[in-house]
């Protein structure tokens, strides 16, 4: 007798967003990734601060030539629909008509998620090429910076980001979308 694993079914975008539509998700915050539908922790206080400060610091920094977006989907691939902490593309809120497919940075604020926002939000986002991912992480009260994005055989997905940084509080990043501009780290983490 031949055992055979249980196959997992994969979404697409087309068919997620049906689902919404239906009210299959009616009261929960998902998001769509590699395939996935995955159910997000209801947000804490201490989250939902640190996500109003970040949007606020991301949009004095990079003003109106950047749209500053916070937890608002990016259409990456056929199977992959995440919804970032926050987002910062080329343009304004005007140029666009639908969900953005890129950005120059994309902003993960960790606490439970952490483990997740590191790996598969990590290697989903370096294979979409985005060029810098923060993870602003609430255990540890740092901000993680991954840079130059590329196929890696190192990771399960097949891409990550070959450069890591992680700055304490007393630290000062350097978007490489904005190479003019230094941000306070403490001013992230609050």
């Amino acid at each position: 007798m031949q055992i055979l694993d249980p196959k997992v079914r994969r979404w697409t975008k087309s068919e997620y967003r049906q689902m919404a539509e239906l009210g299959w998700f009616e009261r929960q915050r998902v998001e769509l990734v590699k395939g996935e539908v995955v159910l997000m922790s209801p947000q804490k206080p201490q989250h939902f601060a640190a996500i109003d400060r970040v949007t606020e610091v991301l949009r004095k920094a990079f003003g109106t030539n950047f749209w500053v977006r916070s937890q608002g989907p990016i259409d990456l691939r056929a199977d992959s629909e995440p919804e970032p902490d926050m987002s910062v593309v080329a343009g304004r809120r005007e140029d666009y008509t639908e969900h953005p497919k890129t950005a120059i940075l994309l902003v993960e604020v960790s606490e439970s998620s952490l483990a997740f926002d590191r790996h598969q939000k990590g290697e989903l986002y370096a294979e979409a090429g985005i060029p810098e991912y923060w993870i602003v992480n609430l255990i540890d009260r740092v901000l993680e910076v991954y840079r130059d994005p590329g196929p890696a055989s190192s990771s399960a997905a097949g891409f990550c980001y070959a450069l890591t940084t992680t700055y304490t509080r007393q630290g000062l990043v350097t978007p490489v979308g904005l190479p003019s501009r230094s941000i306070s780290v403490a001013e992230l983490l609050g």
